[in-house]
C-alpha cells in the first residue's frame, strides 16, 4: 500500500521554491503594512487609552509578529508558537497595531493545520494556542470590565457596555479561530486528495501502458501462431509431394503430374489463407475474403476433411470419422479445433515415418474433442523429441484460450496421439435438460 493510500501515513511534500518565495513576499508585505499602520497611528495621534512604547520598540514588535511567516510552510508549528507569543506581547505592550497582527496570527494558525505532517501534534499545538488566546482575551476583557466598573459606568440597556463588548469580542474571536482551524484542515485534506488523484493517475497510465504492451505481445503471438498454422501445413504437404514427384519423375509421368497438381493446389490454398489472414490483421472486424474478393468464413470443424484431403494427396493414408450428434460450435472453438488437427497432420507429415493417420471428431456431452493418431515414429529420435516446436506451443495456447485440455505424446503401442477437448458453452445445461425430459 502506498503512503498516499494510507491517510495517516501521507507526508505532504516540502514547499517548492516558488511557494517559499511567496511566503517571503507575504511576510515582507505584512511587515511593511504593520510598520506603516503603527507609524500612521502615531501620526494620527489616536487615543488608545494607554501609553504606547517607543516607536522603535513598536516597529520591532511588528517585525517580530510578521517576519516568521517567511518560514510558515517549512516549520509551521514553530512559526505558530512564535507568532502567538509575539501577538500576546504586542498587545500587552499596547502597540498601536491590531489589524495586520491578527492577520499574521490567522495565517500562522491556518498554515499549522494545512502543512503539519503529524496531525496529532498539529491538533494539540493549535488547541493549546487557542486556549491560551482565549485565556488572554478573558483576562483583557475582565481587566477592562473592572476598570469600567471602577469609573462607575452603568448599563443604558439590557447589557452594560462592558458585557456587550465581551460578548461581541468573544463571538468574533470564536469565528476567527474557528475559520482558521477549519480552513487549515480543509487545505490539508484537499492536498492529500490531490496527491491521491495524481498517484492514481500515474498508476492508471502505468496500467494502460502495461495493458497496451501485453496487447501488442498477445497480438504478436496470435499473428505468429496463425502464420505458423497457415504456412507450415501447406508447405509441408507441398514438400512431401515435391519429394514424391522427384522420385517418380522418370518412370511414372502420370504420378508426377498428380503430385504437381497437388503442389499447385496447396500453393493456391496457402495464398488464399495468407490473403485472408492479412485481411483480418489489417481490419479485425472485416469479414475474411478469398483472393478473388469473395467473402470466406473462418475454417471450422466442418473444414477438417479439407486438411485430410491434402494429406491424402501427399501419400498419407487417412481415416476420418465423426462420433456423436453434431451440435453448433462457436466459431472460435471451431477454428481452434481445425488448427489443431491441421498442426497434428502437418507434424505427422514432417516429423514421423508414418503411413497412416486416424482423425476423429467427437461431440461429447458439453464438450468437443478432436483426436489425431498416427502409426509413425519421430524421425531422428523418440517421438517426444522429434515433435517439439512452435506448433505444440500454439496448440496449448489455443486450448488454453477456451479452458480446454490437451494431450500429446507417444502411445505405448506405437505412434503418436494428439487429443484436444474444448468445453462448449451451454452444452452441459442442454444435455441436462434433455436428460430430465426423459421419463
Amino acid at each position: 500500500m502506498s503512503e498516499i493510500s494510507a491517510a495517516d501515513g501521507w507526508r505532504r511534500p516540502a514547499p517548492t521554491a516558488r511557494q517559499t518565495r511567496i511566503d517571503v513576499l507575504v511576510a515582507a508585505a505584512l511587515a511593511a503594512g504593520a510598520v506603516a499602520s503603527v507609524l500612521l497611528s502615531r501620526a494620527a495621534d489616536f487615543d488608545l487609552g494607554r501609553t504606547p512604547p517607543p516607536p522603535v520598540e513598536e516597529v520591532l514588535w511588528c517585525l517580530a509578529v510578521s517576519l516568521p511567516l517567511a518560514f510558515r510552510r517549512r516549520v509551521p508549528l514553530v512559526v505558530l508558537v512564535v507568532v502567538s507569543a509575539v501577538f500576546i506581547g504586542l498587545q500587552a505592550r499596547f502597540v498601536a497595531e491590531t489589524q495586520l497582527s491578527s492577520v499574521c496570527l490567522f495565517l500562522a494558525l491556518f498554515t499549522a493545520g494545512a502543512w503539519t505532517t503529524d496531525r496529532t501534534m498539529a491538533r494539540a499545538v493549535r488547541l493549546v494556542v487557542v486556549v491560551v488566546m482565549f485565556a488572554w482575551l478573558a483576562y483583557v476583557l475582565s481587566a477592562t470590565a473592572w476598570s469600567e466598573g471602577r469609573h462607575g459606568k452603568a448599563a443604558d440597556g439590557l447589557l452594560s457596555p462592558a458585557t456587550a463588548a465581551m460578548i461581541w469580542v468573544a463571538a468574533v474571536n470564536v469565528l476567527y479561530f474557528g475559520a482558521a482551524w477549519f480552513f487549515g484542515d480543509l487545505a490539508w485534506r484537499q492536498a492529500r486528495q490531490q496527491a491521491l488523484l495524481e498517484e492514481r493517475t500515474v498508476e492508471l497510465a502505468r496500467e494502460r501502458d502495461e495493458n497496451a504492451r501485453r496487447a501488442v505481445l498477445a497480438e504478436r503471438v496470435r499473428i505468429a501462431r496463425e502464420l505458423h498454422d497457415v504456412v507450415a501445413h501447406h508447405v509441408s504437404v507441398m514438400g512431401v509431394q515435391a519429394g514424391a514427384a522427384r522420385v517418380v519423375l522418370d518412370r511414372d509421368p502420370g504420378q508426377t503430374r498428380v503430385a504437381l497438381v497437388g503442389i499447385e493446389s496447396g500453393a493456391r490454398s496457402a495464398l488464399e489463407e495468407m490473403h485472408r489472414l492479412l485481411g483480418v490483421l489489417r481490419d479485425p472486424q472485416a469479414v475474411p475474403a478469398s483472393a478473388d474478393g469473395a467473402e470466406q468464413p473462418l475454417p471450422g470443424v466442418d473444414a477438417v476433411p479439407d486438411v485430410l484431403a491434402g494429406a491424402r494427396r501427399a501419400g498419407l493414408k487417412v481415416d476420418f470419422g465423426v462420433v456423436g450428434d453434431p451440435v453448433p460450435v462457436p466459431d472460435s472453438v471451431g477454428l481452434s479445433a481445425y488448427r489443431i488437427v491441421q498442426e497434428a497432420v502437418t507434424n505427422t507429415l514432417r516429423h514421423a515415418a508414418a503411413s497412416h493417420v486416424d482423425v476423429r471428431v467427437r461431440y461429447l456431452p458439453g464438450m468437443l474433442e478432436v483426436e489425431a493418431v498416427d502409426d509413425g515414429r519421430a524421425a531422428g529420435g523418440p517421438p517426444e523429441q522429434g515433435r517439439r516446436g512452435h506448433g505444440l506451443v500454439g496448440m496449448r495456447e489455443r486450448v488454453g484460450l477456451h479452458g480446454g485440455e490437451l494431450e500429446v505424446g507417444p502411445r505405448p503401442a506405437g505412434g503418436y496421439r494428439v487429443r484436444a477437448r474444448f468445453p462448449l458453452p451451454g452444452a452441459s445445461s442442454r444435455a441436462e435438460r434433455e436428460h430430465e425430459a426423459v421419463p
